[in-house]
Protein backbone atom coordinates (compact mmCIF):
# COMPACT_ATOMS: atom_id res chain seq x y z
CA UNK A 1 0.00 0.00 0.00
CA UNK A 2 1.07 3.57 -0.64
CA UNK A 3 2.99 5.32 2.13
CA UNK A 4 2.10 8.73 3.52
CA UNK A 5 5.49 10.38 3.14
CA UNK A 6 4.15 13.73 2.02
CA UNK A 7 0.76 15.28 2.63
CA UNK A 8 -1.33 18.32 1.80
CA UNK A 9 -1.92 20.93 4.53
CA UNK A 10 -5.17 20.71 6.45
CA UNK A 11 -7.03 22.74 9.05
CA UNK A 12 -4.84 24.16 11.80
CA UNK A 13 -4.98 22.54 15.23
CA UNK A 14 -5.24 26.02 16.77
CA UNK A 15 -8.81 26.33 15.53
CA UNK A 16 -11.15 25.58 18.40
CA UNK A 17 -14.46 23.83 17.88
CA UNK A 18 -16.55 27.01 17.89
CA UNK A 19 -14.38 28.56 15.18
CA UNK A 20 -14.69 25.45 13.03
CA UNK A 21 -18.46 25.40 13.43
CA UNK A 22 -18.74 29.13 12.71
CA UNK A 23 -16.75 28.68 9.52
CA UNK A 24 -18.87 25.68 8.58
CA UNK A 25 -22.09 27.63 9.21
CA UNK A 26 -20.86 30.39 6.91
CA UNK A 27 -20.16 27.86 4.17
CA UNK A 28 -23.63 26.36 4.61
CA UNK A 29 -25.30 29.78 4.34
CA UNK A 30 -23.18 30.76 1.34
CA UNK A 31 -23.69 27.64 -0.72
CA UNK A 32 -27.14 26.40 0.27
CA UNK A 33 -28.95 28.72 -2.13
CA UNK A 34 -26.30 29.01 -4.83
CA UNK A 35 -27.12 27.98 -8.38
CA UNK A 36 -24.53 25.91 -10.25
CA UNK A 37 -21.83 28.15 -11.65
CA UNK A 38 -20.66 28.39 -15.24
CA UNK A 39 -18.46 25.46 -16.18
CA UNK A 40 -14.86 26.03 -15.12
CA UNK A 41 -11.85 25.57 -17.36
CA UNK A 42 -9.26 24.59 -14.74
CA UNK A 43 -9.54 22.15 -11.85
CA UNK A 44 -7.51 21.92 -8.66
CA UNK A 45 -5.71 22.44 -6.41
CA UNK A 46 -8.34 22.08 -3.67
CA UNK A 47 -8.45 24.74 -0.97
CA UNK A 48 -8.08 23.66 2.66
CA UNK A 49 -11.51 24.98 3.64
CA UNK A 50 -13.11 22.74 0.99
CA UNK A 51 -11.62 19.51 2.29
CA UNK A 52 -14.07 16.99 3.71
CA UNK A 53 -11.52 14.62 5.26
CA UNK A 54 -9.64 16.93 7.60
CA UNK A 55 -7.73 14.25 9.50
CA UNK A 56 -6.64 12.10 6.58
CA UNK A 57 -3.09 11.78 7.89
CA UNK A 58 -3.88 11.13 11.53
CA UNK A 59 -2.45 14.38 12.85
CA UNK A 60 -5.34 14.94 15.23
CA UNK A 61 -7.56 12.96 17.58
CA UNK A 62 -9.71 10.40 15.74
CA UNK A 63 -12.15 10.04 18.63
CA UNK A 64 -15.44 11.87 19.15
CA UNK A 65 -14.01 14.98 20.85
CA UNK A 66 -11.55 15.56 18.02
CA UNK A 67 -14.14 14.75 15.35
CA UNK A 68 -16.60 17.27 16.78
CA UNK A 69 -13.84 19.90 16.89
CA UNK A 70 -13.45 19.40 13.14
CA UNK A 71 -17.19 19.81 12.49
CA UNK A 72 -18.46 16.22 12.59
CA UNK A 73 -21.94 15.57 14.04
CA UNK A 74 -22.79 19.27 13.56
CA UNK A 75 -26.55 19.80 13.01
CA UNK A 76 -26.99 16.09 12.23
CA UNK A 77 -30.35 16.12 14.02
CA UNK A 78 -31.56 18.93 11.75
CA UNK A 79 -30.47 16.95 8.68
CA UNK A 80 -32.42 13.89 9.86
CA UNK A 81 -35.54 15.93 10.67
CA UNK A 82 -35.56 17.42 7.17
CA UNK A 83 -36.47 13.94 5.96
CA UNK A 84 -35.28 11.38 3.48
CA UNK A 85 -36.56 13.23 0.41
CA UNK A 86 -34.55 16.34 1.29
CA UNK A 87 -31.39 14.28 1.85
CA UNK A 88 -31.86 12.47 -1.46
CA UNK A 89 -32.42 15.77 -3.23
CA UNK A 90 -29.16 17.23 -1.88
CA UNK A 91 -27.21 14.09 -2.82
CA UNK A 92 -28.75 14.16 -6.31
CA UNK A 93 -28.02 17.89 -6.78
CA UNK A 94 -24.43 17.31 -5.65
CA UNK A 95 -23.82 14.99 -8.61
CA UNK A 96 -22.10 12.48 -6.32
CA UNK A 97 -21.22 9.24 -8.07
CA UNK A 98 -20.14 6.05 -6.32
CA UNK A 99 -16.52 6.15 -5.20
CA UNK A 100 -16.05 2.38 -5.16
CA UNK A 101 -15.25 2.09 -8.87
CA UNK A 102 -18.52 1.81 -10.80
CA UNK A 103 -19.42 5.50 -10.56
CA UNK A 104 -23.20 4.97 -10.42
CA UNK A 105 -25.17 8.14 -9.46
CA UNK A 106 -25.56 7.91 -5.69
CA UNK A 107 -28.85 9.80 -5.38
CA UNK A 108 -30.48 7.46 -7.88
CA UNK A 109 -29.04 4.34 -6.21
CA UNK A 110 -30.17 5.32 -2.73
CA UNK A 111 -33.56 6.28 -4.15
CA UNK A 112 -34.16 2.69 -5.29
CA UNK A 113 -34.86 1.87 -1.63
CA UNK A 114 -37.81 4.25 -1.38
CA UNK A 115 -40.53 1.74 -2.08
CA UNK A 116 -43.71 1.17 -0.02
CA UNK A 117 -42.98 -0.61 3.25
CA UNK A 118 -43.75 -4.32 2.93
CA UNK A 119 -42.90 -5.42 6.46
CA UNK A 120 -39.22 -6.22 5.79
CA UNK A 121 -36.54 -4.05 7.43
CA UNK A 122 -34.16 -2.18 5.14
CA UNK A 123 -30.39 -2.24 5.48
CA UNK A 124 -27.39 -0.16 4.46
CA UNK A 125 -24.23 -2.20 3.85
CA UNK A 126 -20.95 -0.30 3.67
CA UNK A 127 -18.31 -1.91 1.49
CA UNK A 128 -15.04 -1.48 3.40
CA UNK A 129 -13.44 -4.59 1.88
CA UNK A 130 -10.73 -2.57 0.18
CA UNK A 131 -8.75 -5.26 -1.61
CA UNK A 132 -7.91 -3.66 -4.96
CA UNK A 133 -4.11 -3.53 -5.42
CA UNK A 134 -2.92 0.05 -5.19
CA UNK A 135 -6.05 1.27 -3.39
CA UNK A 136 -5.75 2.51 0.19
CA UNK A 137 -8.20 5.40 0.57
CA UNK A 138 -11.01 3.90 2.66
CA UNK A 139 -8.63 2.57 5.28
CA UNK A 140 -7.40 6.14 5.95
CA UNK A 141 -10.98 7.26 6.59
CA UNK A 142 -11.64 4.40 9.01
CA UNK A 143 -8.29 4.71 10.76
CA UNK A 144 -8.08 8.49 11.14
CA UNK A 145 -11.61 9.88 10.65
CA UNK A 146 -14.02 7.05 11.56
CA UNK A 147 -16.76 9.37 12.83
CA UNK A 148 -17.15 10.66 9.25
CA UNK A 149 -18.21 7.16 8.27
CA UNK A 150 -20.44 6.53 11.30
CA UNK A 151 -22.27 9.83 10.80
CA UNK A 152 -22.48 9.09 7.07
CA UNK A 153 -24.11 5.74 7.82
CA UNK A 154 -26.83 7.51 9.80
CA UNK A 155 -27.52 10.15 7.13
CA UNK A 156 -27.46 7.61 4.28
CA UNK A 157 -29.60 5.24 6.34
CA UNK A 158 -32.27 7.89 6.88
CA UNK A 159 -32.33 8.64 3.13
CA UNK A 160 -33.35 5.04 2.41
CA UNK A 161 -35.38 4.29 5.56
CA UNK A 162 -32.75 1.79 6.70
CA UNK A 163 -32.78 0.75 10.33
CA UNK A 164 -29.24 -0.63 10.52
CA UNK A 165 -25.88 -0.39 8.78
CA UNK A 166 -23.43 -3.26 8.42
CA UNK A 167 -19.86 -2.15 7.76
CA UNK A 168 -18.05 -5.05 6.08
CA UNK A 169 -14.35 -4.38 6.69
CA UNK A 170 -11.38 -6.22 5.23
CA UNK A 171 -10.00 -8.75 7.71
CA UNK A 172 -6.41 -7.46 7.48
CA UNK A 173 -7.47 -3.97 8.58
CA UNK A 174 -6.99 -4.56 12.31
CA UNK A 175 -6.26 -0.98 13.41
CA UNK A 176 -8.96 0.38 11.13
CA UNK A 177 -11.57 -2.01 12.54
CA UNK A 178 -10.45 -1.19 16.09
CA UNK A 179 -10.69 2.59 15.61
CA UNK A 180 -14.02 2.24 13.83
CA UNK A 181 -15.44 0.20 16.70
CA UNK A 182 -14.21 2.82 19.19
CA UNK A 183 -16.03 5.50 17.19
CA UNK A 184 -19.23 3.42 17.07
CA UNK A 185 -19.10 2.81 20.83
CA UNK A 186 -18.63 6.55 21.45
CA UNK A 187 -21.55 7.39 19.16
CA UNK A 188 -23.80 4.93 21.01
CA UNK A 189 -22.74 6.33 24.39
CA UNK A 190 -23.49 9.90 23.30
CA UNK A 191 -26.86 8.91 21.84
CA UNK A 192 -25.79 9.80 18.30
CA UNK A 193 -26.83 6.38 16.99
CA UNK A 194 -29.03 3.63 18.41
CA UNK A 195 -32.45 4.36 19.89
CA UNK A 196 -33.61 7.91 19.15
CA UNK A 197 -30.43 8.75 17.21
CA UNK A 198 -29.30 12.35 17.82
CA UNK A 199 -32.63 12.94 19.58
CA UNK A 200 -34.43 12.82 16.24
CA UNK A 201 -36.80 9.98 17.06
CA UNK A 202 -35.12 7.77 14.43
CA UNK A 203 -33.69 4.41 15.55
CA UNK A 204 -30.51 3.32 13.78
CA UNK A 205 -27.87 0.72 14.62
CA UNK A 206 -24.35 0.26 13.22
CA UNK A 207 -22.48 -3.06 13.19
CA UNK A 208 -18.93 -3.94 12.12
CA UNK A 209 -18.45 -7.26 10.31
CA UNK A 210 -14.87 -8.35 9.65
CA UNK A 211 -14.11 -10.29 6.48
CA UNK A 212 -11.42 -12.90 5.95
CA UNK A 213 -9.36 -11.22 3.25
CA UNK A 214 -11.15 -12.43 0.10
CA UNK A 215 -10.95 -9.92 -2.77
CA UNK A 216 -14.15 -11.33 -4.31
CA UNK A 217 -16.10 -10.10 -1.27
CA UNK A 218 -15.64 -6.57 -2.58
CA UNK A 219 -18.44 -7.44 -5.04
CA UNK A 220 -21.70 -6.39 -3.41
CA UNK A 221 -23.61 -9.67 -3.58
CA UNK A 222 -20.57 -11.76 -2.56
CA UNK A 223 -20.21 -9.37 0.37
CA UNK A 224 -23.84 -9.97 1.36
CA UNK A 225 -23.32 -13.72 1.11
CA UNK A 226 -20.28 -13.46 3.39
CA UNK A 227 -22.18 -11.47 6.04
CA UNK A 228 -24.84 -14.18 5.99
CA UNK A 229 -22.16 -16.77 6.80
CA UNK A 230 -21.96 -18.35 3.35
CA UNK A 231 -19.13 -18.65 0.84
CA UNK A 232 -18.25 -15.27 -0.65
CA UNK A 233 -19.51 -15.94 -4.17
CA UNK A 234 -21.49 -13.41 -6.25
CA UNK A 235 -25.21 -13.93 -6.76
CA UNK A 236 -26.99 -13.84 -10.08
CA UNK A 237 -28.95 -10.63 -10.65
CA UNK A 238 -31.88 -10.00 -10.72
CA UNK A 239 -33.09 -9.89 -8.02
CA UNK A 240 -30.98 -6.87 -7.17
CA UNK A 241 -30.02 -6.11 -3.54
CA UNK A 242 -32.52 -3.23 -3.43
CA UNK A 243 -35.25 -5.89 -3.75
CA UNK A 244 -33.66 -8.95 -2.13
CA UNK A 245 -30.41 -8.25 -0.34
CA UNK A 246 -29.06 -8.93 3.14
CA UNK A 247 -31.18 -11.55 4.95
CA UNK A 248 -33.64 -11.36 2.06
CA UNK A 249 -34.43 -7.70 2.80
CA UNK A 250 -34.05 -4.51 0.70
CA UNK A 251 -30.39 -3.50 0.88
CA UNK A 252 -28.11 -0.88 -0.59
CA UNK A 253 -24.35 -1.50 -0.72
CA UNK A 254 -22.21 1.67 -0.87
CA UNK A 255 -18.52 2.45 -0.68
CA UNK A 256 -16.95 3.96 2.47
CA UNK A 257 -16.01 7.26 0.79
CA UNK A 258 -19.45 7.61 -0.83
CA UNK A 259 -21.18 7.26 2.54
CA UNK A 260 -18.68 9.38 4.48
CA UNK A 261 -19.15 12.50 2.33
CA UNK A 262 -22.97 12.53 2.67
CA UNK A 263 -23.17 14.59 5.93
CA UNK A 264 -20.90 17.34 4.58
CA UNK A 265 -22.92 17.49 1.36
CA UNK A 266 -26.10 17.93 3.41
CA UNK A 267 -24.50 20.55 5.69
CA UNK A 268 -22.86 22.63 2.97
CA UNK A 269 -25.41 22.00 0.23
CA UNK A 270 -25.43 19.90 -2.89
CA UNK A 271 -24.52 22.90 -5.04
CA UNK A 272 -21.32 23.39 -3.04
CA UNK A 273 -20.18 19.84 -3.82
CA UNK A 274 -21.30 20.25 -7.44
CA UNK A 275 -19.04 23.30 -7.80
CA UNK A 276 -16.02 20.99 -8.06
CA UNK A 277 -15.12 19.03 -11.18
CA UNK A 278 -16.73 18.86 -14.59
CA UNK A 279 -20.32 18.07 -15.41
CA UNK A 280 -21.09 14.40 -14.60
CA UNK A 281 -17.83 14.29 -12.60
CA UNK A 282 -18.63 16.44 -9.59
CA UNK A 283 -17.10 16.81 -6.17
CA UNK A 284 -13.87 16.10 -4.36
CA UNK A 285 -12.14 12.72 -4.43
CA UNK A 286 -9.50 10.78 -2.52
CA UNK A 287 -6.61 9.80 -4.80
CA UNK A 288 -3.93 7.23 -3.99
CA UNK A 289 -0.57 7.70 -5.71
CA UNK A 290 1.94 4.86 -5.49
CA UNK A 291 4.65 3.19 -7.52
CA UNK A 292 7.63 5.03 -8.99
CA UNK A 293 6.99 8.43 -7.42
CA UNK A 294 9.19 10.26 -4.93
CA UNK A 295 6.51 10.59 -2.25
CA UNK A 296 3.67 8.03 -2.39
CA UNK A 297 0.58 9.51 -0.78
CA UNK A 298 -3.18 9.66 -0.38
CA UNK A 299 -4.68 13.09 -1.04
CA UNK A 300 -8.09 14.71 -1.35
CA UNK A 301 -8.35 16.74 -4.51
CA UNK A 302 -10.91 18.17 -6.91
CA UNK A 303 -12.33 15.85 -9.54
CA UNK A 304 -11.06 16.50 -13.08
CA UNK A 305 -7.62 17.66 -11.90
CA UNK A 306 -5.02 16.79 -14.58
CA UNK A 307 -3.15 13.56 -13.86
CA UNK A 308 0.23 15.18 -14.47
CA UNK A 309 -0.47 17.96 -11.97
CA UNK A 310 -1.74 15.48 -9.39
CA UNK A 311 1.48 13.42 -9.57
CA UNK A 312 3.83 16.39 -9.62
CA UNK A 313 2.08 18.47 -6.97
CA UNK A 314 1.28 15.82 -4.37
CA UNK A 315 3.64 12.88 -4.99
CA UNK A 316 6.85 14.77 -5.70
CA UNK A 317 6.87 13.74 -9.34
CA UNK A 318 8.05 10.59 -11.09
CA UNK A 319 11.35 9.05 -9.96
CA UNK A 320 13.84 10.21 -12.57
CA UNK A 321 11.61 13.05 -13.74
CA UNK A 322 8.48 13.22 -15.86
CA UNK A 323 10.42 12.31 -19.01
CA UNK A 324 11.30 9.00 -17.31
CA UNK A 325 7.60 8.04 -17.08
CA UNK A 326 6.62 4.86 -18.90
CA UNK A 327 2.95 4.28 -18.04
CA UNK A 328 0.29 4.84 -15.38
CA UNK A 329 -2.54 2.65 -14.15
CA UNK A 330 -5.02 5.42 -13.23
CA UNK A 331 -7.77 3.68 -11.26
CA UNK A 332 -6.48 0.66 -9.38
CA UNK A 333 -5.05 -2.55 -10.80
CA UNK A 334 -8.19 -3.52 -12.74
CA UNK A 335 -8.13 -0.49 -15.07
CA UNK A 336 -6.13 -0.50 -18.34
CA UNK A 337 -2.80 1.31 -18.24
CA UNK A 338 -2.10 4.42 -20.30
CA UNK A 339 1.32 5.43 -21.72
CA UNK A 340 3.16 8.68 -21.06
CA UNK A 341 1.79 10.33 -24.24
CA UNK A 342 -1.77 9.96 -22.91
CA UNK A 343 -0.80 11.00 -19.36
CA UNK A 344 0.32 14.43 -20.56
CA UNK A 345 -3.14 15.99 -20.66
CA UNK A 346 -5.71 13.49 -19.37
CA UNK A 347 -7.96 14.59 -16.50
CA UNK A 348 -8.75 12.42 -13.49
CA UNK A 349 -12.47 11.91 -13.86
CA UNK A 350 -14.86 9.26 -15.16
CA UNK A 351 -15.48 10.67 -18.63
CA UNK A 352 -11.98 11.76 -19.64
CA UNK A 353 -10.44 8.44 -18.63
CA UNK A 354 -13.11 6.55 -20.56
CA UNK A 355 -12.19 8.75 -23.55
CA UNK A 356 -8.65 7.32 -23.43
CA UNK A 357 -9.94 3.73 -23.03
CA UNK A 358 -9.36 3.30 -19.31
CA UNK A 359 -11.33 4.20 -16.17
CA UNK A 360 -11.26 6.16 -12.91
CA UNK A 361 -12.06 3.07 -10.84
CA UNK A 362 -11.01 3.72 -7.25
CA UNK A 363 -8.67 6.54 -8.35
CA UNK A 364 -5.61 4.56 -7.22
CA UNK A 365 -2.79 5.80 -9.44
CA UNK A 366 0.06 3.32 -9.94
CA UNK A 367 3.06 4.97 -11.63
CA UNK A 368 5.63 2.98 -13.61
CA UNK A 369 8.82 4.58 -14.94
CA UNK A 370 11.23 3.31 -17.60
CA UNK A 371 13.05 1.13 -15.09
CA UNK A 372 9.90 -1.02 -14.66
CA UNK A 373 9.42 -4.28 -16.52
CA UNK A 374 5.95 -3.46 -17.85
CA UNK A 375 5.17 -7.01 -18.97
CA UNK A 376 6.22 -8.47 -15.62
CA UNK A 377 4.06 -5.89 -13.81
CA UNK A 378 0.92 -6.88 -15.72
CA UNK A 379 1.73 -10.59 -15.41
CA UNK A 380 1.95 -10.10 -11.64
CA UNK A 381 -1.52 -8.54 -11.61
CA UNK A 382 -2.93 -11.50 -13.53
CA UNK A 383 -1.40 -13.80 -10.88
CA UNK A 384 -3.43 -11.86 -8.32
CA UNK A 385 -6.72 -12.15 -10.21
CA UNK A 386 -6.17 -15.85 -10.88
CA UNK A 387 -5.62 -16.40 -7.16
CA UNK A 388 -8.68 -14.37 -6.12
CA UNK A 389 -11.20 -15.78 -8.61
CA UNK A 390 -13.99 -17.55 -6.73
CA UNK A 391 -14.18 -20.16 -9.51
CA UNK A 392 -17.93 -19.92 -9.98
CA UNK A 393 -17.85 -18.85 -13.64
CA UNK A 394 -15.99 -20.93 -16.21
CA UNK A 395 -14.71 -17.99 -18.35
CA UNK A 396 -13.11 -16.46 -15.24
CA UNK A 397 -11.92 -19.68 -13.59
CA UNK A 398 -10.34 -21.16 -16.73
CA UNK A 399 -9.70 -18.06 -18.81
CA UNK A 400 -7.65 -16.14 -16.25
CA UNK A 401 -5.53 -19.23 -15.66
CA UNK A 402 -4.79 -19.38 -19.39
CA UNK A 403 -4.04 -15.65 -19.47
CA UNK A 404 -1.62 -16.07 -16.57
CA UNK A 405 0.31 -18.84 -18.34
CA UNK A 406 0.49 -16.88 -21.60
CA UNK A 407 1.57 -13.69 -19.81
CA UNK A 408 4.46 -15.48 -18.10
CA UNK A 409 5.61 -16.76 -21.50
CA UNK A 410 5.31 -13.24 -22.90
CA UNK A 411 7.46 -12.02 -20.02
CA UNK A 412 10.34 -14.22 -21.17
CA UNK A 413 9.52 -13.82 -24.89
CA UNK A 414 8.87 -17.54 -25.31
CA UNK A 415 5.82 -17.06 -27.56
CA UNK A 416 4.70 -16.48 -31.13
CA UNK A 417 3.51 -13.11 -32.47
CA UNK A 418 0.09 -14.44 -33.38
CA UNK A 419 -0.43 -15.30 -29.72
CA UNK A 420 -0.69 -11.58 -28.95
CA UNK A 421 -3.98 -11.40 -30.85
CA UNK A 422 -5.00 -14.74 -29.41
CA UNK A 423 -4.48 -13.38 -25.85
CA UNK A 424 -6.51 -10.30 -26.72
CA UNK A 425 -9.34 -12.47 -28.04
CA UNK A 426 -9.15 -14.61 -24.91
CA UNK A 427 -9.53 -11.51 -22.73
CA UNK A 428 -12.60 -10.53 -24.75
CA UNK A 429 -14.13 -13.96 -24.15
CA UNK A 430 -13.75 -13.38 -20.39
CA UNK A 431 -14.91 -9.74 -20.35
CA UNK A 432 -18.66 -9.44 -19.96
CA UNK A 433 -19.27 -13.18 -19.66
CA UNK A 434 -19.16 -13.59 -15.88
CA UNK A 435 -21.58 -12.98 -13.01
CA UNK A 436 -19.43 -10.23 -11.47
CA UNK A 437 -16.78 -7.83 -12.73
CA UNK A 438 -13.70 -9.72 -11.51
CA UNK A 439 -13.30 -11.26 -14.96
CA UNK A 440 -13.47 -7.80 -16.53
CA UNK A 441 -10.92 -6.50 -14.03
CA UNK A 442 -8.51 -9.27 -15.02
CA UNK A 443 -9.04 -8.77 -18.75
CA UNK A 444 -8.57 -5.00 -18.89
CA UNK A 445 -4.89 -4.82 -17.75
CA UNK A 446 -3.98 -7.32 -20.50
CA UNK A 447 -5.95 -5.35 -23.09
CA UNK A 448 -4.21 -2.13 -22.06
CA UNK A 449 -0.79 -3.77 -22.35
CA UNK A 450 -1.50 -5.09 -25.85
CA UNK A 451 -3.09 -1.82 -26.95
CA UNK A 452 -0.10 0.34 -25.99
CA UNK A 453 2.92 -1.97 -25.67
CA UNK A 454 2.62 -4.52 -28.49
CA UNK A 455 6.10 -3.46 -29.82
CA UNK A 456 7.62 -4.39 -26.44
CA UNK A 457 6.01 -7.84 -26.58
CA UNK A 458 7.31 -8.36 -30.12
CA UNK A 459 10.79 -7.15 -29.14
CA UNK A 460 11.01 -9.79 -26.41
CA UNK A 461 9.95 -12.48 -28.84
CA UNK A 462 12.61 -11.37 -31.34
CA UNK A 463 15.32 -11.47 -28.67
CA UNK A 464 14.19 -14.90 -27.51
CA UNK A 465 14.32 -16.21 -31.09
CA UNK A 466 17.86 -14.83 -31.57
CA UNK A 467 19.10 -16.55 -28.42
CA UNK A 468 17.36 -19.79 -29.44
CA UNK A 469 19.04 -19.75 -32.85
CA UNK A 470 22.50 -19.27 -31.32
CA UNK A 471 21.97 -22.23 -29.05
Amino acid sequence: MAGLARFAPHLSTSLCRSQNISALSAVVRTHATEAPKTEKKTYGPLKDEDRIFTNLYGRYDFKLKGAKARGAWYKTKEIILKGHEWILKEITVSGLRGRGGAGFPTGMKWGFMNKPFDGRPKYLVVNADEGEPGTCKDREIMRHDPHKLVEGCLVAGVSMHARAAYIYIRGEFYNEASNLQVAINEAYKEGLIGKNACGSGYDFDVFVHRGAGAYICGEETALIESIEGKQGKPRLKPPFPADVGLFGCPTTVSNVETVAVAPDICRRGGTWFASFGRDRNRGTKLFNISGHVNNPTTVEEEMSIPLKELINRHAGGVIGGWENLLAVIPGGSSTPLIPKSVCEDVMMDFDDLIRVQTGLGTAAIIVMNNQADIVRCIARLIDFYKHESCGQCTPCREGINWMMKIMHRFQSGNARRDEIDMLYELSKQIEGHTICALGDGAAWPVQGLIRHFRPELERRMNEYEKVARKN
